[in-house]
């Protein structure tokens, strides 16, 4: 029979070695920085545009990966965070479709899931919003407790413990100020002015305002990978750049259009990505999964994302896919009794179909809404924007007219291969009747099979409050 004491010892003993092996599976999780633009398009150096340099993301993506394919769901900022932190598309997220909407604590999310299993979790600047999270039974921010700073959060962060930070920068975000390209000293000649806009000083000055936000949006990244490497967990930190939707000007942000959707993504934890480029396309609502796969935590079925860590590390998804789909509710309060503008996009390797369901309305907002005093409102006010409304009746405006400001069809369809700037609607074109009859049921199936219930009988999203402010005529 065993002595008592050495029984004791062994129990000791194993206890200590689960112990062990409990803290080092614990360890091994990364932690994970999350860092977030707030309208910005692909206009940087990693795809092709030298307005600026962008040396804080070129570092991460030297053994990172840069995704040339990444989609958010919505091209508007609440809808687009509400998918980040969910798995799930706008449409599926009650009044968390809508800019100053709400988010319910019954939809999943991946930082209350790390917090619940070990996680540190925190949040500098813009997280998820506009809107109001105490609607939706939250006592802070869905993103995180806010903390003054990354810096500050990182003070009291402990050496056996992973974190989870949402960096949420407010670049390049408008209103601007001049002041801050004339202290970077860029071009304005480097300025590719988009086809659609009309290419004069008064445009290129107001993307110079852009790409100077942009700039100091890489600064964010560089300070953040200089605190990371301070602290020692660089390489122990799966660190992702991102945007929650395209720029901030007419016929991007708020649209389905490739530049209102498709945003950079760069992805590194450590050396394990090998420093690669993927055309493979994915959704932001691949984030969450991915964030939850990497720290060992079984992805919820309620999230509609896959988690990208195979193809990160591999360069193959497990679960690849052959389309993407976005969409759009209410943006701002820029129509009569708050309507909104509902659309549904699919985009393939070489087309974009998008279905505006309430083509009656003005998808850039009522020309004048007396409600809430605004001017084709789903607009940034801007000068280019005010350029375009000073010179709408101008016959030699006529086209740019049409592309930022006009109501739309029911059905636009795009070939991306002959109009990469997608400002040739083939949805009449019998040519191409076969591709739209195709592109039409796969948007439809996808829409019953996420349980989307806007219809022509029913529109549920005008009806949720608005939480904004919104300024009244005097």
């Amino acid at each position: 029979m065993p002595h008592p004491v050495s029984t004791l010892l062994v129990s000791l003993l194993l206890c200590t070695a689960s112990y062990a092996y409990g803290q080092e599976l614990q360890n091994q999780r990364p932690n994970i920085l999350l860092i977030i633009a707030d309208d910005l398009s692909k206009t940087l150096p990693l795809y092709g545009d030298s307005t600026i340099t962008t040396p804080g993301m070129d570092g991460l993506a030297k053994d990172g990966v840069v995704f040339e394919r990444a989609y958010c769901t919505a091209s508007s900022c609440t809808p687009s965070r509400a998918s980040i932190l969910t798995g799930k598309y706008p449409h599926q997220l009650a009044e968390g479709g809508n800019l100053h909407g709400t988010l319910h604590l019954k939809h999943e999310n991946y930082a209350r899931i790390l917090a619940e299993n070990g996680y540190r979790v925190g949040l500098e600047g813009k997280g998820w919003g506009p809107g109001n999270f105490q609607k939706g039974g939250y006592q802070e921010n869905p993103a995180g407790k806010s903390y003054p700073s990354f810096e500050n959060f990182m003070q009291d962060q402990p050496n056996d413990r992973p974190f989870c930070f949402w960096l949420g920068s407010y670049d390049p975000h408008r209103p601007y100020s001049p002041s801050l390209k004339e202290s970077l000293g860029i071009d304005s000649m480097k300025v590719k002015v988009p086809a659609w806009l009309p290419d004069s000083n008064v445009v290129r000055e107001d993307f110079l305002d852009y790409y100077a936000e942009s700039k100091r949006f890489d600064q964010t990244i560089e300070k953040a990978v200089a605190l990371l490497k301070a602290k020692g967990v660089y390489d122990e930190t799966l660190i992702v750049i991102t945007s929650d939707n395209g720029m901030p000007f007419p016929r991007v942000k708020a649209n389905a259009y490739d530049r209102s959707t498709n945003i950079p993504l760069i992805m590194r934890w450590g050396r394990r990505f090998n420093g690669k480029r993927t055309s493979e396309m994915v959704s932001l609502v691949d984030l969450a999964p991915t964030f939850l796969s990497a720290a060992g935590i079984a992805v919820p079925k309620s999230m509609e994302g896959q988690s990208l860590l195979s193809l990160l590390e591999t360069g193959k998804s497990k679960h690849p896919r052959t389309e993407i789909f976005s969409e759009r509710e209410r943006h701002a309060y820029v129509r009569a009794n708050n309507l909104g503008y509902p659309m549904r996009a699919i985009r393939t390797a070489r087309f974009l179909y998008i279905n505006n369901l309430r083509p009656d309305r003005w998808p850039a907002g009522d020309p004048e809404n007396r409600e809430s005093n605004r001017f084709f409102g789903d607009i940034d006010d801007g000068d280019t924007k005010k350029l375009l409304l000073e010179n709408r009746d101008d016959p030699a405006y006529q086209k740019l007219r049409l592309w930022n400001l006009d109501k739309r069809a029911a059905e636009e369809l795009y070939d991306l291969q002959k109009d990469p700037d997608q400002l040739k609607n083939l949805a009449k074109d019998p040519g191409y009747a076969q591709v739209r009859q195709e592109l039409a049921a796969r948007l439809m199936k996808w829409r019953k099979d996420t349980k989307d219930t806007v219809t022509d009988a029913e529109e549920p999203f005008d009806h949720y409050p608005f939480y904004g402010k919104i300024p009244k005529r005097p």
